[in-house]
């Protein structure tokens, strides 16, 4: 019997979603930061194996909006939820459940997925404590399974597998098995470049930034692909911080980027950034649905 389904990772900004979802498919699919909300999109990530296929879906942090763009990315989490087969409740194991919690605990119980609370970055907590914060969210919604766990240093996913075997439904293999993402090729060298500015930029610069790819196709040899993007801000004043002194950080920004899409798409690149000001972005519902949102 071959088993298939669709099980989204659920929490608060910053928890650890898009660690695990790469950790648990072996490639990078989603990008990372220790910034909240880098999340925007519904990403999907498959694992393949001969008697089962698994599609995480990682989603935006479950948090209180204050822009459009905020509303946007709740929305989307709250409509998958509805919509999979099984869900993954991601917290800290080193903090006790906060409001933000409890409020995601609340919205789960009224969910009939199946849901598994999974306890990440177990390396920041002793065990006592561990035990502690188990028994606090075990009162907040009923569980299908608790898994400790360590997506950063992959600690503990096994379990995590196996026992997703059990709540999958059975049904067909609905991607190719060499697949690990269904994101087209834009939108990932877009997301990579976004994640080297966000890394390289401080403040509210990084819920600012949006990045379009309006040009990626390969020279006349075949040997180069071309990729030209566009970095939005929001203010002509945040244009200076992501370019930096001299043109120094958006180089940087652009060579890192550049060796990472590189080593993805297995030719050489000539990237080319431009920022731009687009104001309000986040608040305009044309110009969230032009970049993607």
């Amino acid at each position: 019997m071959h088993r298939s389904g669709f099980i989204a990772l659920i929490g608060r900004p910053n928890v650890g979603k898009s660690t695990l979802l790469n950790a648990l498919v072996g490639e990078k699919v989603a990008i990372i930061s220790d910034r909240p909300q880098t999340t925007r999109n519904q990403i999907r990530a498959v694992l393949t194996r001969p008697h089962f296929q698994a599609i995480f879906i990682d989603t935006p942090g479950l948090h209180k909006p204050k822009h459009m763009l905020g509303s946007t990315m709740v929305q989307v989490a709250r409509n998958t939820m509805q919509e999979v087969d099984l869900i993954f409740f991601l917290v800290e194991a080193n903090e006790p459940p906060g409001p933000g919690d409890q409020y995601i605990s609340e919205t789960l119980a009224q969910v009939s997925s199946p849901k598994f609370l999974i306890l990440n970055k177990i390396d920041l907590v002793k065990q006592g404590r561990l035990e502690e914060i188990r028994k606090l969210y075990q009162n907040l919604c009923p569980f299908k399974g608790i898994f400790a766990i360590s997506a950063l240093n992959q600690v503990a996913l096994d379990p995590l597998l196996d026992a997703i075997i059990d709540y999958l439904p059975e049904g067909p293999q609905y991607y190719p098995p060499d697949m690990v993402t269904d994101q087209p090729e834009r939108f990932i060298a877009a997301e990579i470049i976004r994640e080297k500015v966000i890394h390289l930029t401080r403040q509210e610069i990084p819920f600012s930034i949006a990045v379009v790819i309006e040009e990626m196709k390969p020279r006349d040899s075949g040997n180069l692909l071309d990729i030209r993007a566009e970095i939005f801000v929001e203010r002509k004043s945040q244009v200076g911080i992501v370019v930096g002194k001299g043109g120094l950080l958006l180089k940087e920004a652009g060579s890192r980027a550049r060796q990472e899409l590189e080593a993805l798409f297995g030719q050489k690149i000539f990237l080319d950034l431009r920022v731009k000001v687009k104001r309000d972005w986040r608040n305009r519902e044309d110009e969230l649905r032009r970049l993607g949102y």
